[in-house]
């Protein structure tokens, strides 16, 4: 059988893509290597932050705005719950880009929000104790989502509408036939008109000539111990990003897990192979650098991580996403990496990569994220 679409990698992004393909009435196959969902790539850890405010640039907060749109269609079509609002907070010093970013984001687009500082941010929310210069953005409609069952949820629908979705099946090359392709694995070959690459950390595996753009990085989450456990609750803890000049930090209120849930963008950057990256070793330098930051910002939580967790950022040189046609071979759509802040978009980028697939073009503004940026000048 033909299809109309093969999506490979059934993660965040390949999973929404799938969906939107297949409710469009397309013939979709989609081929994941792992089980759905799976702990090996970018698309897991219990929440994920969705946020308005957007300190990375101002073009993401109307994808975002259909990205809450789409996560909240999706929780009418499945009955599930996906999305937890808790509000949001970017902070640090003044003029650091977290704090100026999100700011200049909600200004721009006339989001509301507040300004805070440090004192007034920890009468409002007691469990942080940010240096006393710190400035905060407090933004009411940022939160969390559930990866795990975002991904079950797009893949399931999928499926409902007819696309064939696959587990445990690898993709081992694809070639050009004429102006489709086939994709060949480890059980069989198919032909399609159009090919999406969703792959994440192994995209470059499928397309080489992305290894020059993209660093799989070693990630490590941890859930410390909270003795008072309202003061983390999601009613009185938002989702945060904090810049303290040196360092990015997120974290989260108790949900799903007991544990207050904090990590560092990039970590220790270090530049990892997924085929050879041990998910199971967290070292005591990986929670010594997390337990510094719980220890001076939020010292109402406790020493003791209950939970730790490795994963992948897979990050381009300016951090932006890759949404494009791949140069050469214009039935091939990239789809991401997404350099560690992309899964709460995943779904307006299936919405953008479906459109790409279908009619070679999208109503979004994606011109920050084609690939010839990085084209040499």
């Amino acid at each position: 059988m033909a299809y109309d679409v093969i999506v490979v990698g059934v993660g965040g992004m390949g999973s929404a893509t799938a969906y939107h393909l297949a409710r469009r009435g397309l013939r979709v196959l989609a081929l994941e290597r792992f089980a759905i969902p799976h702990d090996m790539g970018s698309s897991h850890g219990i929440t994920r932050i969705i946020r308005l405010a957007y300190f990375e640039h101002p073009s993401y907060v109307p994808l975002l705005v259909r990205a809450y749109e789409l996560w909240r269609e999706l929780e009418r079509e499945s009955g599930l719950s996906l999305l937890h609002i808790t509000g949001s907070i970017d902070a640090g010093p003044p003029g650091s880009r977290t704090f100026e970013g999100s700011r200049t984001s909600c200004e721009l687009h006339g989001l509301p929000h507040e300004v805070l500082t440090s004192a007034e941010l920890s009468r409002r929310f007691p469990a942080f104790r940010l240096p006393a210069e710190d400035l905060a953005v407090v933004q009411p409609e940022g939160g969390s989502l559930v990866p795990e069952r975002c991904v079950e949820v797009h893949a399931a629908l999928a499926t409902r509408h007819g696309a064939d979705v696959r587990t445990h099946e690898r993709v081992l090359g694809w070639e050009p036939t004429g102006g489709g392709v086939a994709v060949t694995t480890d059980r069989g070959r198919y032909e399609a008109g159009k090919l999406v690459v969703a792959a994440g950390s192994w995209a470059e595996t499928l397309v080489p000539s992305l290894g020059a753009v993209l660093a799989p990085e070693r990630q490590v989450l941890a859930w410390f111990d909270i003795e008072d456990r309202d003061l983390f609750a999601p009613s009185r803890f938002p989702v945060f990003n904090l810049d303290d000049g040196d360092e990015h930090w997120y974290g989260f209120p108790e949900f799903g897990t007991p544990g207050f849930k904090i990590g560092c963008y990039r970590h220790f950057r270090e530049v990892v192979d997924p085929e050879t990256l041990d998910r199971t070793r967290v070292t005591p330098r990986d929670v010594e650098l997390l337990h510094g930051i719980v220890s001076r910002c939020f010292p109402a939580a406790g020493v003791t991580p209950l939970l730790t967790k490795v994963c992948l950022f897979t990050n381009t040189p300016d951090e932006h996403f890759i949404l494009d046609h791949l140069p050469g071979a214009p039935q091939v759509i990239v789809a991401s990496p997404c350099s560690g802040h992309g899964f709460k978009f995943s779904s307006v980028i299936g919405e953008i990569v479906a459109d790409l697939a279908q009619h070679g073009e999208t109503r979004h503004d994606i011109s920050l994220h084609r690939l010839s940026r990085f084209a040499p000048a």
